[in-house]
């Protein structure tokens, strides 16, 4: 099932326009929406992608339990500031959460991560039955 979004006349476009982030203040809440994902299948393996920028690598869990691998996050950011008697405090909390079921020849066991330049990256091995077997010669025996 494919989920298609439309948006037909000045109402819609104009509620959208309303509810942004921008409208109420100017947060920037582009890094706690879903992140980008690329999946790769390779001979010996999968690669997920994940473009998550800004973040340091003690902000993710994860964890992979009965064959699913969850990728969550939660930020919680304080800032303020005192300048001429008036304090500014800003208040910013984020989080998503990703769920992949991982196919049956995926070596469970020896999934790898690493978080370097924005993007969260995993390493998902296959299961050595699962491998491509190497081409071989049968004789015809007598």
């Amino acid at each position: 099932m494919n989920l298609i979004r439309r948006h037909n006349g000045l109402f819609p476009s104009l509620l959208n326009d309303v509810l942004t982030p921008d409208w109420f203040g100017g947060m920037d809440q582009s890094n706690f929406a879903f992140p980008a994902v690329n999946i790769r299948e390779e001979e010996t393996g999968f690669t997920l992608e994940l473009a998550i920028p800004g973040r340091e690598k003690e902000d993710f869990n994860i964890e992979v339990d009965h064959d699913v691998l969850t990728i969550s996050m939660e930020v919680k950011d304080k800032e303020e500031t005192k300048e001429n008697g008036y304090t500014r405090r800003e208040f910013r909390y984020g989080s998503f959460k990703r769920a992949f079921t991982l196919p049956e020849t995926v070596n469970a066991d020896a999934i790898e991560a690493n978080y370097e330049a924005g993007i969260l990256r995993f390493s998902l091995p296959k299961k050595e039955e699962a491998l491509p077997k190497p081409k071989r010669l049968i004789e015809i025996g007598k």
